[in-house]
Order: structure tokens, then C-alpha cells, then sequence
């Protein structure tokens, strides 16, 4: 879903996501904008499939998307978010040729982001110092926290797993109530949602977490805590 606006509405936003735009000489700044448009996107609507490829980089404007890896079989595991004021250069990997996988992204919540053309982007990036250093950065970044998961579904046992996605999203939030069904948290994680169901309902006879219809509220944020920091 696309949405266009004039010409000096799409540069003022521009200048306002992007830090090295005043670095940036006049005729890389007109590739940009006339290659840029806003979008916007219903909770769980699709920004970009698996193999896809280049849908272009991303500056969010408001909402969050999910990026995340999906297997032929249909299983997901979420790598990363991507909120307001954020940028996500992994969305148009043939810029950057060392990028070999292709993440999906998905509207957390409703979304408006400018995507910049692929092509376009790269340009730029070839001809100024300033966002080639911008795009490596962000993908750094991202990396950080595509090993950081890895890390957990390869290491982590369980109900560490969940223990460190509930404290996540607690953070995230700042509410003890998170609005997902067993079945999306299995989806985050990588995982059944059986194997989710189970877990959580032992946490519930733990006094840790009281379960709902599509909802788990958190009641004791030490202990989850506690579970999340264990080795």
C-alpha cells in the first residue's frame, strides 16, 4: 500500500530521517526524493515477502514492523523490530552484495514509513562517503541482533527463550499486559505453539504470568526477570 506526497512534503521528511543528509550534494539529495514515497500498512499486512528481494530502505515514520526469517515449512522466528525514527537497509539487500538471506517484514501495528528506491539508495551510497558509512553502520546493527537470536534458538533452553521475549516486550510496552495469542508468541520464537502453550502454563502455576483469551499478564517481574538472566 503506497501513498504519494508532493515533492517538498517528501524532501522536509527526508532531511528530518536521514542524519547525513546535509552531507549530501544536491543532486544526490534530488535522486532520493524523486525516488521516495510514503507507505502505510495495517497491522500484519505485509511490507515485503521472503525472496522478494529489494523492496528498498526504509525510514520509519510512526508504528513498528517485524523482521523475521521464514522457513519453507512455514515457520517463522523474528530477528528484529523496527520503530518509529528507525531505519531498515536490510529491506533492499542488493545494495549490499555481502547480504545473502532475504528477511520478510511485517506491520507490528499500523505503520507509515517512506521506502526509498533500491537503486536509487545505492547510488548515493556508492558516491557519498557519508551514507556508505550510514548503511554498513545500520546493517552492523542489525546483524548484532540477527546473532543475538540465533544465539537464543541454538543455546537457550526454553523457558529462558520465553522468559526474555515476555521481559522484552514488557519493556517495549510498558504494560504488564502483552495482547498475543499463544500461537503469535510461538511464531516470534520459532517454535509450535504447543510447545508455547505448555511453557506458559507452567509459568502460570508458577505465580509468574496469569493467562487470558489472546493475552499473558505478567505478575511477578522479578521472577521473570530472574529466569531470563539465568545461565
Amino acid at each position: 500500500m503506497g501513498a504519494t506526497c508532493p515533492m517538498p512534503a517528501i524532501e522536509e521528511l527526508l532531511a528530518q530521517r536521514i542524519p547525513f543528509w546535509h552531507n549530501l550534494i544536491a543532486a544526490e539529495k534530488q535522486d532520493l526524493v524523486s525516488s521516495a514515497r510514503v507507505a502505510r500498512f495495517a497491522a500484519g499486512e505485509h511490507v515485503q515477502g521472503a525472496g522478494t528481494g529489494c523492496a528498498g530502505v526504509i525510514f520509519m515514520l510512526s508504528g513498528s514492523l517485524r523482521a523475521y526469517l521464514l522457513d519453507e515449512s512455514g515457520k517463522e522466528v523474528t530477528l528484529f523490530r523496527v520503530g518509529p525514527r528507525e531505519c531498515c537497509v536490510l529491506a533492499a539487500s542488493c545494495i549490499m552484495p555481502m547480504i545473502t538471506f532475504d528477511i520478510a517484514l511485517d506491520a507490528a501495528e499500523s505503520a507509515e514509513l517512506i521506502v526509498i528506491d533500491a537503486a536509487s539508495f545505492g547510488r548515493v551510497a556508492q558516491s557519498s562517503v557519508y551514507a556508505e558509512a550510514f548503511t554498513y553502520r545500520q546493517a552492523t546493527e542489525r546483524f548484532s541482533d540477527c546473532i543475538w537470536i540465533m544465539q537464543q534458538v541454538l543455546f537457550m533452553s526454553f523457558d529462558r527463550r520465553l522468559a526474555v521475549f515476555l521481559s522484552d516486550e514488557l519493556a517495549r510496552n510498558g504494560q504488564t499486559r502483552i495482547g498475543m495469542t499463544h500461537d503469535q508468541i510461538a511464531r516470534h520464537l520459532g517454535t509450535a505453539r504447543e510447545v508455547v502453550s505448555r511453557m506458559l502454563k507452567y509459568f502460570e502455576q508458577e505465580g509468574i504470568v496469569e493467562l487470558g483469551r489472546g493475552s499473558v499478564t505478567v505478575l511477578d517481574r522479578t521472577r521473570l526477570r530472574n529466569l531470563a538472566a539465568s545461565a
